[in-house]
């Protein structure tokens, strides 16, 4: 019994699994530091094996040299759609920041090694439950999927990678990013925000009260009760992140 190997199916599946190990290292929720670099590892490999059949569809084995460009060129694929991922699920994290500053939590912030998160206790706690809501919902499904089809886009076939569209796409994602934290926290800000103009006008008529002594437990009071009201919105804006993500990586809605 003779055992023949597709040299050319196994270097093109070989290119998949560096770029979907590359995502999966730096995309959320994968890049959660509770999940071993071996599970990421494993899970890159196994979807590249399980999307091998499609990809490689046409595809030559490469020289060395010309394989080493393509395993670069893959690397770089992955971690740049990794990156796109990440900067669209960090306006959860930028609200949260946002929460903290407004809210007069920033004294007590600390670094969380797990999820990489350096900020205060709203930063961390909308960062564990945006992560948390992926998991729940299925999102994690729709970015895998997304990822999947990116090779629609940036084919192994091909070798090429359109460096010249990565800087507009970052810019978007940045601006993007920085307007979904501000439509998250908007509200909350906007109520912190006043509650400072009241202390302020306050202060102005009756000197003598220090009102601005009183802000602290006053503006920790509202951003607790409010932070309610941000808290029951988080799934669907979770649920949009998850949409804009793998419209991130597809290139298409």
């Amino acid at each position: 019994m003779d055992l023949f190997v597709d040299a050319a199916r196994l270097e093109g599946t070989m290119l998949a699994g560096v770029r979907l190990v590359a995502f999966f290292v730096v995309a959320p929720p994968f890049s959660y530091k509770a999940f071993p670099g071996v599970v990421k590892v494993i899970l890159g490999l196994g979807l590249a094996i399980g999307v091998a059949p499609k990809v490689t569809a046409g595809y030559e084995q490469l020289d060395t040299a010309a394989f080493l460009v393509a395993l670069v060129t893959q690397l770089l694929v992955g971690l740049v759609l990794g990156f796109m991922v990440y900067l669209v699920f960090a306006a959860v994290q930028s609200a949260g920041a946002l929460v903290d500053l407004f809210g007069g939590f920033t004294l007590a912030q600390a670094y969380d090694p797990q999820s990489q998160v350096n900020g205060a206790q709203f930063t961390r706690l909308f960062q564990m439950a945006s992560l948390a809501l992926l998991f729940a919902s299925g999102g994690y499904q729709l970015i895998i999927g997304g990822l999947v089809r990116s090779f629609d886009g940036v084919p192994l076939v091909d070798g090429r990678f359109p460096i010249d569209g990565v800087a507009p796409m970052l810019v978007a994602a940045f601006g993007q990013m920085f307007l979904a934290a501000l439509q998250i926290a908007g509200p909350l800000v906007v109520v912190l925000f006043l509650a400072d103009v009241g202390l302020g006008l306050l202060t102005r008529v009756a000197p003598a009260l220090n009102a601005f002594q009183m802000g602290f437990p006053i503006k920790i009071g509202l951003t607790v009760l409010f932070a309610g009201a941000l808290f029951m919105a988080l799934p669907s804006v979770v649920s949009s992140l998850t949409g804009d993500a793998v419209q991130a990586i597809t290139g298409r809605g």
